[in-house]
């Protein structure tokens, strides 16, 4: 939608520094105290383990406890966990602390509504310009407001999510090594697992502030496919920072992707009559030969735009059980609100138990189409966002997706989060997709800045 401030997931960019500064975080609190927080007058707030965190808290907590706001500190907790919560915890709105898979210097705010919904685009169009002007400084409350923790969400979370599971021992056979990310799931997950008698490898669940993300996580999976093969696992997983996304590694150590997740996921569900009308909801980034699984073994297959709160959107409006994107963010609606690496987690583990084979034996479920992803990386949004607006890179894209056919994807997108242009290049012609990709690359590059 063109937010000058706003990407796909709330706000996001270096700590400390505009837009998550201290200044702007109090103007922010006071903008929302004013306009959503009317009905209960209470908001939740969570944060992962960066060190910036305590900062922005501190400063959003000022603006909504001055404007007369309660204000539930939920301490370092998941993205999940904060959306599943907020509706029983009774309040106008959520914000959950964190810049997800990016490296601690960054930081960020995710929006989240009283239902534990991510706001629409409109909302984040209004807020905007509402922020361009001056926040009503002379509103004066008739009190100020309190701040209330709430950490006991924790133990909270643990147990709905163990009932997932059909019994106390579960997992009991299985030998799983868990990459927390140094981020929110550091404790969760590891304690999740062994509740239900699993064999837990835990690595890189000791957050200091500034590891987080740090060569470890769905980012950098290598010292988990290492792990996994040197402690002979049955498979590993991986999380980000804040734990909305999932990487599965299995007992040979080789990556899965979300694609193929989403698709074993599937089965699952459909057997055990989970999955809704057959419907499986994926992205415009998620590989054609997924589509092309699906399609020719009884799914209902749809794509949404790139983007989590996207794929939600649209398994409201058709009623899916599951959906989720390539890079792991697998939303199971039955049990959770948004991704949630637990959840998708535990419902993988029982699928595993009854399949019976080798993680390695079941993957590659399908067969994917030869696919280039290139992330071309600007110093500023500003630059990124018009590198893809010149004539000569717009006819590019043009004639590219002409030489490459019908059944083929061409996308340049601006990423919501960073600074990047992402250029996926798809076909099943292995030799047109190299030269269409390199074409397409070299010409956005002559505007890199």
């Amino acid at each position: 939608m063109g937010h000058k401030l706003f990407g796909t997931d709330g706000i996001r960019g270096i700590a400390n520094s505009y837009p998550l500064n201290a200044e702007f975080m109090l103007k922010i609190a006071k903008l929302l105290a004013q306009t959503v927080c009317t009905e209960k007058k209470k908001v939740a707030i969570g944060k992962d383990t960066r060190n910036s965190g305590d900062m922005i808290e501190a400063a959003l907590t000022a603006g909504f406890t001055a404007c007369g706001i309660d204000v539930y500190s939920l301490g370092i907790v998941p993205t999940p966990l904060v959306t599943l919560k907020t509706k029983d915890l009774g309040v106008d709105m959520s914000i959950m602390i964190t810049a997800s898979h990016n490296p601690y210097q960054d930081n960020g705010i995710k929006l989240i509504d009283k239902n534990g919904d991510k706001f629409s685009d409109e909302f984040y169009e209004k807020i905007e310009k509402l922020l361009n002007k001056e926040v009503n400084e002379n509103f004066i409350p008739t009190k100020t407001g309190k701040i209330i923790h709430k950490e006991e969400v924790v133990e909270e979370y643990i147990e709905y999510i163990r009932n997932i599971a059909p019994n106390y021992k579960a997992f009991q056979n299985l030998r799983i090594v868990l990459d927390c990310a140094n981020g929110a799931y550091s404790y969760i997950l590891p304690q999740a697992f062994k509740d239900l008698g699993a064999g837990v490898i835990a690595i890189n669940n000791k957050p200091d502030g500034f590891n987080i993300n740090k060569d470890c996580g769905t980012q950098h999976p290598e010292a988990l496919a290492q792990t996994v093969l040197a402690t002979h696992a049955n498979f590993g997983i991986a999380v980000d920072g804040d734990g909305d996304r999932i990487l599965l590694v299995d007992d040979k150590g080789q990556i899965i992707d979300g694609d193929q997740l989403l698709c074993f996921l599937a089965h699952f569900l459909k057997t055990n009559n989970l999955l809704n009308d057959n419907i499986v909801v994926a992205t415009e980034w998620s590989n054609l030969g997924l589509a092309e699984y699906m399609k020719n073994n009884g799914f209902n297959y749809y794509k949404s735009k790139v983007g989590e709160r996207y794929v939600i959107e649209l398994m409201k409006e058709k009623k899916a059980s599951l959906g989720g994107e390539v890079v792991g963010h697998i939303v199971v609606a039955d049990f959770a609100k948004t991704g949630d690496a637990l959840v998708c987690a535990f419902v993988l583990s029982m699928a595993y138990i009854l399949d019976g084979r080798k993680m390695s034996d079941i993957f590659p479920i399908f067969t994917p189409y030869p696919c280039i992803i290139e992330n071309i990386r600007f110093s500023t949004a500003e630059y990124m966002r018009e590198s893809i607006e010149y004539p000569e890179v717009k006819e590019a894209l043009i004639d590219g997706k002409k030489q490459l056919g019908v059944n083929s994807t061409l996308i340049a997108r601006k990423s919501g989060t960073e600074p990047v242009i992402k250029l996926r290049v798809e076909s099943p012609d292995e030799r047109k997709v190299k030269q269409v990709a390199e074409m397409i690359k070299q010409l956005i590059l002559n505007h890199q800045k």
